[in-house]
């Protein structure tokens, strides 16, 4: 480590440390109540997201329980349940795993997104199952391939969401987040949802520091790919995600605060949603330092355009009661 690498390190702890220290200024605190748009729940001994590895940092169950241990105190009243990559014949179990979650009025989670193979034509008989469900919201499927953006299927299968009042989250590599909002453009009924800031690395912005590892894409083409989708009405974007990739212990507002802001000044107060990303954000720090931060970085921003990330555009967005 050089002389500027360590003195940059230094001064980033101390901004953290005073960023904790802050904590009053935290959504809950300050009256807002927020909703989580991103929630991941698993049990290894029912559905197996087939990403985890033995011994993985993520491979154990995540409850509610731990959902509620790790919210306590920071406001998140309401959840949103987001589709963990699951094999497709394990789809259908996890609908209805969540439906009933849902049901039960004594958690948080009160809708969700669940998976579905969208490129398939089989889609249509599947997702019309749950068509008429007040808490299947949405369906996800990672589009990182180019080609399926093109794809005939997926277009079509997409416009059938938009005809059934169902979502689409968006997971795409960084680099192809132009391309996406030509296919959101194909499917103008359809509501879209860019996840995690379309994917996007800390790191491509502050090349300076030392991960062990090069940026996963260019900041300018993710830049200008954002400014293209957010020309699209029909299309929001969540703020999650970004802090998973940063090494544990090393995430500080001013790593996240280009992704952010560029997010937030692209897509307008309207068109962005807050998401934790839980468990998934525990890779680079827990979600109690992933809300700090976020509010850092938004600090200067207006309590409405606050109350519109947290809370009200995920309420009408996702058409809560």
């Amino acid at each position: 480590m050089n002389r500027r690498q360590f003195l940059y390190r230094s001064s980033m702890f101390v901004t953290l440390c005073h960023s904790m220290a802050r904590s009053a200024t935290s959504s809950s605190e300050n009256g807002l109540s927020i909703i989580d748009t991103h929630q991941h729940l698993w049990s290894l001994h029912h559905l197996r997201p087939p990403w985890l590895r033995p011994g993985g940092e993520l491979t154990r169950d995540y409850t509610q329980a731990g959902y509620a241990e790790a919210t306590r105190g920071l406001g998140i009243t309401r959840a949103i349940y987001m589709e963990v990559a699951l094999s497709p014949e394990q789809q259908p179990a996890e609908a209805r795993y969540i439906i009933k979650v849902c049901q039960d009025k004594s958690n948080p989670t009160c809708a969700a997104v669940i998976g579905g193979q969208i490129l398939n034509e089989s889609f249509k008989d599947y997702i019309l199952q749950f068509k008429d469900s007040p808490y299947i919201k949405g369906v996800r499927h990672n589009l990182y391939n180019p080609s399926q953006l093109n794809s005939k299927h997926v277009i079509e299968n997409l416009r059938l969401l938009g005809t059934l009042n169902m979502r689409f989250d968006l997971l795409v590599r960084p680099d192809h987040i132009g391309e996406a909002a030509r296919l959101v453009e194909q499917c103008g009924d359809t509501r879209f949802i860019l996840d995690h800031c379309g994917n996007a690395d800390p790191l491509a912005f502050n090349p300076h520091l030392d991960w062990g590892r090069g940026p996963q894409h260019d900041a300018d083409q993710w830049k200008q790919g954002i400014d293209v989708l957010a020309q699209q009405p029909n299309v929001i974007c969540k703020i999650s995600g970004i802090i998973a990739r940063v090494p544990k212990g090393r995430a500080v507002a001013e790593v996240l605060s280009p992704i952010v802001n560029h997010c937030l000044d692209s897509f307008g107060p309207d068109r962005v949603v807050f998401a934790s990303d839980w468990p998934v954000c525990t890779r680079g720090a827990p979600l109690h330092v992933w809300l700090t931060l976020l509010n850092e970085i938004i600090r200067k921003r207006s309590i409405e355009e606050k109350q519109k990330l947290f809370r009200t555009n995920a309420f009408h967005f996702y058409d809560l009661d």
